[in-house]
């Protein structure tokens, strides 16, 4: 059985959310931040050196990385499910957009994060981030394919990678319903899907900082 070291609040929720949308059987071993500096505990860096979450473990396999582990899953367990056929456009822009929501997505978003740390001295770069953030919702805003999702009209793998960082900016970069409809309707409809509600059961309360 596949087991999900899940972080509360963070990235691992989504790997949750894939796995019961593959209808795959699981153990989630949870884990707790620390509720003054909101980092993990010490205790996942037995797992990983980095101590960071997602980790799963699938037999003698330990990996990390959110989307490295997306990637596994629906290779392995997917058999032909969220993900276009290799070789098409659809799987190169699949790949895109799975690669992006951690590539450049979150980097910007942490970086504000980071930044809202650092008090009033920070505001110059704060307000050049925040700009690029602004930018980067507008690209995307853009880019949703015709069918709704980021690749076509149904869910992929590239959409719960997505979905991260779409909450992360809903939560504290400016995307809403009036700046981005086609973003905040995208979240909204990943949000409701039964495998999404099913994941939020198991895994636990869910918010990220703002």
């Amino acid at each position: 059985m596949i087991k999900v070291h899940h972080l509360n609040n963070s990235r691992s929720q989504r790997v949750l959310w894939l796995l019961e949308e593959l209808g795959l059987d699981y153990e989630i071993v949870p884990y707790q931040r620390d509720t003054t500096t909101h980092r993990a505990p010490p205790e996942l860096r037995a797992i990983h050196p980095l101590g960071k979450s997602p980790v799963i473990e699938d037999g003698d396999l330990v990996l990390a990385e959110s989307g490295a582990i997306i990637e596994y899953l629906i290779d392995t367990y997917g058999k032909g499910a969220l993900a276009p056929a290799r070789g098409t456009r659809a799987h190169t822009r699949y790949l895109y957009w799975s690669h992006f929501a951690e590539g450049t997505a979150m980097m910007q978003l942490l970086i504000r994060l980071f930044l809202g740390f650092a008090g009033d001295s920070a505001a110059p770069v704060r307000a050049m981030v925040d700009a690029e953030i602004t930018r980067m919702l507008a690209y995307l805003e853009a880019e949703i394919a015709e069918g709704g999702f980021f690749v076509g009209d149904g869910l992929t793998g590239a959409d719960i990678n997505m979905s991260f960082p779409l909450e992360a900016a809903a939560a504290r970069g400016g995307l809403n319903a009036e700046s981005c409809p086609k973003l905040a309707a995208l979240l909204q409809r990943l949000q409701a899907r039964p495998a999404y509600q099913r994941a939020l059961a198991r895994g636990g309360p869910y918010e990220l900082m703002r």
